[in-house]
């Protein structure tokens, strides 16, 4: 509620009045090793998740892994990225039973001009810095590129290969 004079006259108008809070946001933008821009990727807290809109170009051709990862540090080769983003301690990979880690995503192919456009839901992370399972912990979130495809069930990282991309996942204000 929150009131308003109009005229010689105070209202009182209701809550639904008021502006509604716009959604949490965050964005990436992905370099290579060489640190060259090869994408940008935005994400949107929404009621199921959060919605990662990717937009790459600049890479090599053919199928590609893409995770979150649980640190926001990209120093080249990108180890420094750490492991998988996995809250919830568990094995990797979206076909495994004992699977899958909140990081774990589905693999994007980047077209032969060396451009893809990603878009994903991941339902079991929040832009939240309260959450459990917030990309904002700590030490933050990246968002990692592999050389390879996931092969979505090896332990740790589905035999994706070497990190060719990286972006820390910066809060929007």
């Amino acid at each position: 509620m929150r009131q308003v004079l109009l005229g010689a006259l105070m209202v009182t108008l209701p809550a639904f009045a008021e502006a509604p809070k716009a959604p949490l946001g965050a964005t990436a933008e992905l370099k290579n090793a060489q640190g060259e821009k090869v994408g940008d990727a935005t994400f949107e807290e929404t009621p199921h998740g959060v919605l990662i809109t990717a937009e790459l170009a600049h890479l090599p051709p053919g199928v590609h892994a893409f995770h979150i990862h649980e640190t926001g540090k990209c120093e080249p080769p990108f180890k420094s990225a750490g492991g998988h983003l996995n809250p919830g301690g568990r094995k990797h990979g979206i076909k495994n039973m004992a699977g899958k880690h909140e990081g774990d995503l589905p693999n994007v192919t980047v077209a032969a001009d060396g451009k893809a456009t990603v878009q994903v839901l991941v339902g079991a992370a929040s832009l939240r810095k309260e959450a459990k399972n917030s990309l904002f912990d700590a030490d933050g979130s990246a968002l990692v590129l592999h050389e390879g495809a996931d092969d979505h069930m090896s332990d740790p990282a589905g035999n994706a290969g070497g990190r060719i991309a990286c972006g820390v996942i910066t809060q929007q204000k």
